[in-house]
């Protein structure tokens, strides 16, 4: 199927390029969330209409989440568990907790923005982790899981 996107996405273009994508991703995930819209002319029409009205938008939104990453890049936040001996915790620290934890010093961050590459945090000690606020914008903070 063929689609215009209406925002930049990752791994697939940028605002107003028309690209192929399956069937069921565009169905189901892209054109509901309002990234992209189906490619008929009069779809593309009214998209070049409204252009310009919506690189500003989508400069708007990169600026906030530019203004965002400059406060949360560097953050440290320490998140208490149970641990055993040996360092490892009886359960894990997902990125619901990391979110929590940003909420409680001031930060909203939405949990599916925090990038987790080897799954939930399952130790104790410093984990360097990367949170993704907008698709070209990225903040590096650090997460201390300390021990009960």
């Amino acid at each position: 199927m063929q689609i215009i996107l209406m925002e930049k996405v990752v791994n697939l273009g940028g605002l107003g390029d028309v690209v192929r994508v399956k069937d069921g991703y565009a169905r189901n995930f892209l054109i509901p969330t309002g990234k992209a819209r189906r490619a008929t002319t009069a779809n593309l029409a009214e998209f070049e209409k409204r252009r310009a009205e919506l690189e500003k938008a989508q400069a708007e939104i990169l600026a906030a989440a530019q203004a965002q990453a400059a406060t949360v890049e560097g953050l440290s936040v320490q998140i208490a568990r149970k641990a055993g001996v040996d360092g490892r915790l009886f359960g894990s620290v997902s990125n619901f907790d990391i979110a929590a934890a940003l909420q409680a010093v001031g930060q909203t961050v939405d949990r599916s923005s925090i990038r987790m590459p080897d799954g939930p945090l399952k130790a104790i000690g410093d984990h360097p982790l990367v949170v993704q606020l907008h698709a070209d914008v990225l903040a590096n903070i650090t997460v201390t899981v300390v021990g009960e």
